[in-house]
């Protein structure tokens, strides 16, 4: 008597056709996707006019200097610290009623100064920040 052993064949999975699917509903993905451009930020650029004067209102002025002391309203200010600088800024707009505090840096200060500059503002509660630049002369 002979026994035959009974082979059971691996069942196999086909990628071919799977691939093939896959590559259609891809390109089916790419024909149908409609790609639209969106700002991240909002933002109305000012105009300016050179007629007219701007009318200035009250202003704590503070300048950084090449080495990163702060100077505010022409007063040295102890510290380099955001809080320090935050305390000088309060104290130079005791007197006014939401002030502009506008930023004048040397162009050798580094960034980090600057910086500090906008934090003591907000720290101060003061939400009106400008950093003036000088023009180039050709």
């Amino acid at each position: 008597m002979s026994f035959r052993k009974n082979y059971k064949e691996d069942p196999e999975i086909n990628l071919i056709p799977l691939i093939d699917v896959l590559l259609v509903i891809l390109i089916f993905l790419m024909i149908t996707t409609t790609y639209s451009k969106h700002a991240e930020l909002q933002i109305n650029l000012p105009s300016a006019d050179t007629d007219k004067q701007p009318t200035r209102p009250s202003e704590i002025v503070v300048a950084i200097t090449a080495s990163g002391q702060f100077v505010v309203n022409k007063s040295a200010v102890a510290g380099t610290s955001a809080n320090d600088l935050a305390a000088a800024m309060r104290r130079a707009g005791a007197n006014f009623k939401d002030p502009v505090v506008i930023i004048n840096g040397d162009k050798a200060a580094n960034l980090q100064a600057a910086v500090t500059a906008m934090e003591a503002a907000r720290i101060a509660g003061y939400g009106q920040v400008s950093i003036s630049t000088q023009t180039s002369r050709r």
